[in-house]
């Protein structure tokens, strides 16, 4: 145990005391407790700015406890009302409008929207520029509001999905290769023309191939030769009045000028040409036209 000693003093007793005893202030004095009050109030100035900064900028963003001025939060999402300006790319799920407005998306440059895998690559990508709309994907598709496919487009073809196709060019469609279709007729008060303005216009049909003028006439034009051929069948021309009016003609003899009548021969080749009608043909006489 501690033993504790107590020492007393009675009447009569005399203790001394050290000499020279030093006296030791507590707290802050002099230049350092202006410093601390001068220290103390530019903390306080600085919070106060720093308050009417933050009500500032809270009062011109319009916060508010459903969002940030147009912008509004819900449980579908957020909401954004009149114009609004995206400096960097936008991220989202869906974008959609409101039921009694459209959507208008507008840019100085061009509005690209793009389609990326959970890789990160992009897949499909939909560009608008000033000049031209560009569509990098796999396949491009157009669809009615029941959707039907309207217009398809990938690698290996070209889909119009429509009960007709309508080209309303003044100069009509300019086709490089080859086109299959069941049906081909222009506007009710429009001719229908068929042009290969340097090279041949040819028609295949494994059935064969109608064409018709239900109130009009045909006309086949050429540079060089009109070749109707059918590999296994009969080439008819039925008509009320047909007319050859530039066949090569035959010498006409003295005796049967006046009649005006001829016979319409050919040629081994398949050439036709005009002889002079007579009691029995008259082929054989002018057959120096086959030469």
């Amino acid at each position: 145990m501690v033993r504790e000693q107590y020492i007393t003093t009675t009447e009569g007793t005399h203790i001394e005391r050290p000499e020279n005893q030093s006296v030791y202030k507590i707290g802050i004095y002099g230049w350092r407790k202006r410093c601390l009050y001068l220290f103390v109030l530019l903390l306080l100035i600085i919070l106060l700015v720093n308050l009417a900064l933050t009500i500032w900028i809270l009062k011109v963003m319009w916060f508010s406890p459903t969002g940030m001025g147009h912008l509004h939060v819900t449980e579908d999402g957020l909401r954004l009302e009149g114009d609004s300006e995206f400096l960097f790319p936008l991220y989202a799920k869906e974008i959609h409008s409101r039921v009694d407005s459209s959507l208008l998306l507008q840019s100085t440059q061009n509005v690209t929207v793009n389609a990326r895998n959970p890789e990160g690559e992009v897949t499909g990508r939909l560009k608008v520029g000033p000049k031209m709309v560009e569509v990098q994907s796999q396949q491009f598709q157009i669809s009615s509001k029941d959707s039907k496919p309207l217009f398809t487009v990938d690698e290996k073809a070209v889909v119009v999905g429509t009960d007709k196709l309508r080209v309303t060019g003044p100069e009509g469609a300019l086709f490089e290769h080859s086109v299959e279709t069941p049906l081909i007729k222009p506007d009710p008060i429009q001719d229908l023309r068929l042009e290969s303005p340097t090279r041949s216009l040819s028609m295949d049909a494994p059935k064969g191939v109608h064409i018709q003028a239900a109130a009009g006439k045909i006309e086949a034009l050429s540079q060089m030769d009109i070749v109707l051929h059918s590999s296994d069948g009969t080439l008819v021309l039925d008509a009320e009045t047909m007319c050859l009016p530039k066949l090569a003609q035959g010498t006409q003899g003295p005796a049967s000028s006046l009649q005006g009548l001829y016979e319409i021969c050919a040629c081994p080749d398949g050439k036709l040409y005009l002889s002079v009608a007579g009691v029995g043909t008259t082929c054989h006489e002018n057959s120096h036209i086959c030469l």
